[in-house]
């Protein structure tokens, strides 16, 4: 093995200040919900952080289905399900901001022959 690699790997450490315990959970129709509940490096409960959820959905669109992931901030599963459309919306508006973001910036690097400004000039 590469000695460089075999260094990296033996500096790899787990941080035992932010482990979670995680439980899946599905409807069968909408996604699974992960709940990553805190707890010590002994696996008891932390209760000084904070129970979370991360949900995997699709969205069906025209070119087919797009995946969708998300932190919902939620102690239950409950509060969770409440918070789940406003959850998903937000989302769900930033992947389509990131996605014009990544458009415009593709779009600004194209290169039009004949066009003004740069020192190459096509026949």
């Amino acid at each position: 093995m590469n000695d460089a690699l075999s260094d990296k790997l033996g500096q790899i450490r787990i941080d035992t200040h932010n482990l979670y315990q995680e439980t899946t959970f599905t409807d069968l129709k909408v996604g699974s919900f992960r709940r990553l509940s805190p707890v010590h490096a002994d696996g008891s409960p932390d209760p000084s952080r904070a129970t979370f959820f991360l949900v995997q959905t699709h969205l069906m669109t025209a070119a087919g289905p797009v995946p969708l992931d998300f932190r919902v901030d939620a102690a239950t599963l409950d509060e969770m399900a409440a918070k789940f459309p406003e959850a998903a919306q937000k989302a769900f508006e930033e992947m389509v901001s990131e996605l014009e973001a990544i458009r415009r910036e593709q779009a600004s690097s194209l290169i039009v022959p004949g066009g003004m400004g740069g020192k190459i000039h096509l026949p």
